[in-house]
């Protein structure tokens, strides 16, 4: 027997329209009393979010919130959150939100009780075991769209505000003790955001589902997930109000997380520099270079793409299901390139070894060696 692994599978999820209304319960299950709502600046005024912080108020909890949570989150706005979390004498988050607003929650949560900065955490070796598990606050997750998954994620991505660089921040127990998918929650999407999400989901369960790592769960899910997408997006971008579309999505979403636990790729090693340099939307950069990362990939991905295609009931094996992603995404309004974009005058050199240092790099099914990763970039361009 040569296949050795460590699994471990996510947390308490409470899916379905209208669950917001338990968020108290919720909160009283993962032992908070007085909770600080994080979320960003888009989120802040909006119905969604005031509603819940009038159920907050409500029980008994208050109804503070931190919204100044950058698209992609910096560690000035964590040691921002946590001047108002530790001032407001709070003792957990609900970090509430797409991507940026749910990882800034977790983070801040984790940090609350640290003594070490923020990034003698990060995602390499075992720097997790740096952290005092007993300080870090309870965390109830609420995505409000479908898409990182990060509600079921035991990492955050924060960018380094001094070097441009994102980090991954891990820990067991940034995992949400609750989790509480509601899709009435995502109606309200800007149809752009919707897609770009949706294609992040899809880019996780895509990289998942290539990792040459043993994970036979995350496979499964990866490949389910895929299929969700692939029946589901299409319908939310052109009707947000598809409630049981929207459901779909956020399970897709949940899958796409989970099942990375098998590796992601050049989609994402690509993608985390351009969004650290130059602000772009994170799951929309992932869609702009999936088809090259695809083309990169061929030689060591054409069977199991092929058996996805058949799983997909997508014909012509590997250029079939090539197609299918370029179809998507002209289909979603994706610009084509990174430049269109609005990436400007990249730094090529810099972009290659950021890319080449970042943990996605290890899940990709073909090595990535300077060279290659370095035109990999010219051809997204």
């Amino acid at each position: 027997m040569t296949l050795t692994a460590n699994w471990s599978y996510p947390t308490a999820i409470r899916f379905g329209a209208g669950r917001i209304s338990e968020i108290a319960d919720a909160c009283a299950a993962a032992g908070m009393k007085k909770p600080l709502l994080v979320t960003d600046k888009g989120l802040a005024n909006l119905p969604v979010t005031q509603s819940t912080l009038d159920l907050m108020d409500a029980a008994g909890l208050g109804r503070a919130m931190f919204s100044e949570v950058d698209p992609n989150p910096t560690g000035d706005n964590v040691e921002s959150g946590l001047k108002v979390y530790r001032a407001g004498g709070h003792d957990g988050v609900i970090a509430f939100g797409g991507g940026s607003g749910l990882d800034l929650g977790k983070v801040i949560a984790f940090m609350a009780g640290q003594s070490r900065p923020l990034w003698d955490f990060e995602d390499v070796g075992d720097w997790w075991t740096r952290a005092d598990s007993d300080a870090i606050a309870p965390i109830v997750a609420v995505p409000t769209t479908a898409g990182t998954g990060s509600e079921v994620g035991r990492a955050s991505v924060i960018t380094n505000s001094e070097t441009h660089q994102k980090k991954i921040i891990f820990h067991p127990k940034i995992l949400p003790s609750v989790v509480i998918c509601d899709p009435e929650l995502t109606v309200g999407m800007p149809a752009f955001i919707t897609a770009g999400t949706g294609m992040d989901a899809f880019a996780h369960c895509l990289e998942a589902f290539c990792s040459p790592h043993y994970h036979p769960m995350s496979q499964g899910m990866a490949l389910e997930g895929m299929r969700l997408v692939k029946e589901n997006l299409p319908k939310v971008y052109a009707d947000g109000t598809d409630i049981e579309a929207r459901g779909h999505m956020m399970s897709a979403a949940i899958m796409g997380a989970t099942g990375f636990q098998k590796g992601l790729g050049a989609i994402h090693a690509l993608s985390h520099p351009i969004g650290a340099m130059h602000h772009t939307h994170h799951g929309t950069t992932n869609a702009v270079v999936m088809l090259e990362v695809l083309k990169f990939n061929r030689s060591a991905i054409e069977g199991v793409i092929t058996d996805a295609a058949r799983y997909l009931d997508i014909e012509g094996g590997f250029d079939g299901f090539y197609n299918f992603v370029s179809d998507l995404n002209d289909s979603l309004g994706i610009p084509k390139n990174l430049t269109e974009l609005g990436v400007k005058d990249p730094d090529i050199d810099l972009l290659t070894k950021e890319a080449l240092n970042d943990p996605s790099v290890g899940g990709n099914p073909t090595e990535m060696t300077y060279d290659n990763t370095r035109s990999l970039f010219e051809a997204c361009l």
